[in-house]
């Protein structure tokens, strides 16, 4: 019994004083990744345009490659529906949902956003014939009584909770991309369309004689990247740090969240390159830039990019 205590007494010991060795000891840092694989639901201009890997292209691609060079990462682009981005995000299967997210309450207990990057109101879609305006089209009151939004969005969520569940008489038309629901409309099987401001410009640009914005509705949504909860490699913190390099300033004041860009830079660059030319005119300058930016690794190259994409779309 003597030696049996005695042996417990130097193994208790032993390892007390491991514990205390492992506690002082310098902990290994995280490896930082080499590569990050970047999941959006393309083709949604001008967020996202051409097609996966390095066809893609759009201002979430660019400022995701732009980033990555400055950060000293690199990135794969892959195509996802957008309703599997976040759980695909949550189960490792993407670093980086990168897709024009509205940052919401619901979706930030799931998943950790950026600082966000840009701010955007829903606008509504209708045919330019004249047979629905935006109060009639929202009514129900078209030829169709329906509204079209791709599955997931803050559109479709907006209809739903602000019109179908206020028991107004419209059918909620949900598509797997937004490009679905714009044909579908163009063709009179339903009679609007409400989506993200600056992705119905697009729209319209493509279906000029078609198409036209009957009305925004001010939902103030901004948009971030999206990357695990508690982004565990630290590649979020890396996306907020590159959009301030890029020329993106983001603010928290009494009145709210901030954005401002610094003129002359690639965010200003880019953001003249993407938000107004038509999808035509972006492409033809994409083609005549994207060597730029798919071997970009500095600054430097970042900003010759930038400023090839303005230079071309003017």
């Amino acid at each position: 019994m003597r030696n049996m205590t005695r042996h417990a007494t130097i193994l208790g010991a032993t390892l007390t004083a491991l514990a205390i060795a492992l506690a002082l000891a310098p902990q290994r840092a995280a490896v930082a990744q080499d590569s990050y694989t970047i999941c959006s639901d393309i083709p949604w201009p001008p967020f996202e345009m051409g097609s996966g890997g390095q066809e893609a292209f759009g201002f979430d691609m660019d400022v995701m490659r732009a980033i990555a060079a400055i950060q000293g990462y690199d990135v794969e682009i892959q195509n996802l529906a957008f309703d599997s981005i976040i759980p695909a995000v949550r189960a490792g299967k993407c670093d980086i949902g990168a897709s024009g997210f509205t940052i919401t309450a619901k979706r930030d207990e799931a998943v950790d956003f950026t600082d966000p990057y840009y701010v955007s109101n829903q606008a509504v879609v209708t045919r330019s014939d004249g047979e629905v305006n935006v109060v009639t089209a929202m009514a129900g009151q078209g030829p169709n009584g329906a509204v079209g939004a791709q599955r997931g969005t803050t559109g479709a969520a907006w209809v739903k909770e602000n019109l179908v569940e206020n028991g107004v008489d419209v059918t909620l038309e949900l598509y797997e991309t937004y490009p679905l629901a714009i044909i579908d409309l163009v063709n009179g099987r339903i009679d609007a369309v409400i989506q993200d401001a600056p992705a119905s410009k697009s729209s319209v640009a493509a279906h000029p004689d078609a198409l036209t914005v009957a009305g925004v509705v001010n939902t103030y949504e901004y948009f971030g990247f999206v990357v695990p909860a508690g982004d565990p490699d630290g590649v979020g913190a890396k996306i907020s740090a590159g959009l301030g390099e890029l020329g993106l300033n983001v603010a928290d004041t009494a009145a709210g969240t901030e954005l401002s860009v610094q003129p002359g830079t690639p965010w200003a660059d880019l953001s003249s390159a993407y938000f107004g030319p038509d999808s035509e005119t972006i492409t033809a300058a994409w083609e005549a830039c994207k060597d730029g930016i798919l071997g970009a690794d500095s600054m430097g190259d970042v900003k010759s990019y930038a400023e090839c994409m303005a230079r071309e779309t003017k």
